[in-house]
């Protein structure tokens, strides 16, 4: 990155997140803190208010921001790209200020630029899967923004596929709402559980009646978004599937499975459930391509509905 280039970044670093110390830019931008003092001297020089305070580091003065900047045919088509999955993807709300934004952004590039991101637009594609639109979740996604926002707790029914622990499938809860995340083919809602006593994760499609409370609450300040892991997954499927199943299982990998290692006979597959239906159904429908190895409770399940199966067809 050249100087100019760096300047131009440090400032909108500075605008994006407040205040950095001259060691988080120089990590950020990759070069010493000698080059960053400069830098910073050439920007107050060249007009920029950039103010230092000790232990907080370089800042704006309140109230200065930054021209509009000019994109590139690359930037503007990630931008306009972005805008058009978020488009797909969020509830109506959210699909109204993305098309807003498109537009905005449109309307700042020259006619030269706007018929390059035009062609590169029409080139390439994200297809978000068309589950949200038709969803009654998406509903839930207004009410779970303003819970969210106002630090406020929601009651709701919520469902699981199969009991557990002796608890019944589908249970009244209560939650702090930390966020929400869309991952894979669904929206989950991450929070503290008054259940459990634990941070959970929700799909909203397996939730109802949603309700938001009076009763307040603070984020930790150690929390993390991150991608929904079920760290009670403990039991372990180990299954072997036959060399011509191995490509398409690969294709076709279940959220389920752990870990794949080819062997002499196929393709052995660990997997992590929190109980044997979990994955029963996905196992029987690869037929004879598989043979669970263990646990033999399992085992004994399948072949007790295959003998089902049989008795279906039989006379």
């Amino acid at each position: 990155m050249n100087r100019t280039d760096r300047l131009l970044a440090i400032l909108l670093e500075l605008q994006r997140k407040g205040s950095r110390r001259a060691e988080d830019l120089a990590s950020t931008f990759e070069t010493s803190k000698r080059t960053i003092y400069r830098d910073i001297q050439a920007l107050c020089e060249s007009g920029v208010p950039v103010v230092a305070q000790a232990g907080v580091g370089y800042s704006l003065v309140e109230g200065y921001f930054l021209p509009p900047v000019s994109f590139s045919a690359d930037e503007a088509t990630m931008l306009l790209l972005g805008g058009d999955f978020v488009a797909q993807s969020f509830d109506a709300q959210y699909r109204d200020a993305a098309t807003t934004a498109s537009r905005k952004i449109e309307a700042v590039l020259s006619e030269k630029l706007r018929g390059e991101v035009e062609y590169l637009r029409n080139s390439i594609a994200f297809v978000a899967p068309e589950t949200l639109a038709a969803d009654e979740s998406a509903s839930f996604l207004p009410q779970l923004r303003r819970a969210i926002i106002e630090r406020r707790g929601v009651r709701f029914h919520y469902h699981t596929r199969y009991s557990q622990d002796g608890r019944a499938a589908r249970n009244t809860r209560e939650a702090d709402p930390y966020a929400m995340l869309h991952y894979g083919d669904a929206w989950y809602l991450i929070g503290h559980c008054h259940l459990r006593q634990d941070i959970r994760n929700f799909r909203l499609d397996r939730l109802t009646d949603l309700q938001l409370l009076d009763r307040r609450f603070d984020r930790p300040p150690g929390f993390k978004l991150e991608p929904p892991e079920d760290d009670q997954r403990n039991l372990k499927v180990v299954a072997l599937f036959s060399r011509e199943a191995a490509p398409w299982l690969r294709e076709s990998r279940s959220y389920y499975v752990d870990s794949m290692e080819e062997v002499a006979d196929g393709l052995l597959v660990t997997m992590r459930v929190r109980v044997e239906n979990e994955i029963f159904q996905w196992l029987f429908s690869w037929g004879s391509q598989v043979r669970v190895l263990e646990p033999e409770s399992l085992r004994r399940g399948l072949m007790a509905e295959a003998g089902k199966i049989l008795e279906n067809y039989s006379g």
